[in-house]
């Protein structure tokens, strides 16, 4: 995981795991909805376990 991601995760979590498939991009962004803190979140922990 790259500094980079982890910056462009805190930004906008969406666009951090645009490169993970679409269901993990509908996750983060549903998550992104709900609030800010848990989109980060689950960006985070999908960028950490896909690394």
């Amino acid at each position: 995981m790259s500094l980079f991601r982890v910056i462009l995760s805190v930004i906008c979590p969406p666009l951090a795991v645009l490169d993970k498939g679409c269901g993990s991009i509908v996750i983060v962004f549903l998550l992104t909805l709900a609030g800010w803190i848990p989109g980060v979140i689950g960006a985070l922990i999908i960028l950490n376990k896909n690394s």
